[in-house]
């Protein structure tokens, strides 16, 4: 585990990156609610995600979930690291995530406590309606599914080119059996994801950038 030397307010980017109409209607903004309400708890997901050294980036990616968590979408946030030495141990934890040091993605899949699973880069924010999407297809698929980039997005051409294809970057929706069976052959989130065949969700996703 990294030690927290101080409490820099680079590391308060959780209020910070909520747009300011949610800040009153959520609080509690800077810790991920212990107990969201569950009246509907087959529809309900474990977050994911895969970090090393990405106290920022893994900052910005749970500010998009906030919302998730208010409406008890989300349920828990498991952060599963891989050796940081920056303060992504501090981010999670002050937002209230699970963090686990070693075991990897599979000891995160092992710990998730609900049937559907959220698989996201840090980096990644979700855009303003992916729940009731999600939610639709957790209710007629059992499928995996990713969600479509955001149209906003701008990508330079030559990074079109010359990036390498990510099998995670659009995020993964998937049961949590499904992927207990995948990760016996896969080292990481993105080996999970790589090759799958998914159904592409209209919600959109504003993709990390690439490390």
């Amino acid at each position: 585990m990294c030690s927290v030397q101080h409490p820099s307010s680079d590391l308060a980017l959780l209020g910070h990156l909520l747009p300011q109409g949610e800040k009153e209607e959520a609080p509690a903004h800077c810790r991920w609610p212990r107990d969201p309400l569950s009246s509907m708890p087959q529809n309900m997901l474990s977050v994911l995600i895969e970090t090393k050294n990405d106290e920022e980036k893994l900052a910005r990616t749970l500010a998009s979930l906030i919302s998730g968590a208010v409406e008890g979408v989300v349920r828990e946030v498991i952060v599963c690291d891989r050796g940081s030495t920056d303060q992504t141990h501090y981010v999670a934890e002050h937002a209230g995530c699970q963090y686990i040091a070693s075991g990897g993605i599979a000891a995160g899949i092992t710990r998730a406590k609900s049937e559907w699973l959220l698989f996201i880069e840090p980096g990644a924010r979700l855009m303003d309606g992916w729940m009731d999407d999600v939610i639709g297809h957790m209710a007629r698929v059992s499928g995996p599914a990713r969600f479509s980039r955001s149209r906003r997005e701008r990508v330079r051409f030559l990074g079109r080119v010359f990036s390498t294809r990510r099998a995670l970057a659009e995020g993964l929706v998937i049961t949590k059996r499904q992927a207990q069976a995948l990760v016996k052959s896969a080292h990481d989130a993105e080996a999970i994801a790589r090759g799958l065949s998914t159904k592409k969700l209209a919600a959109e996703i504003v993709v990390a950038e690439p490390r």
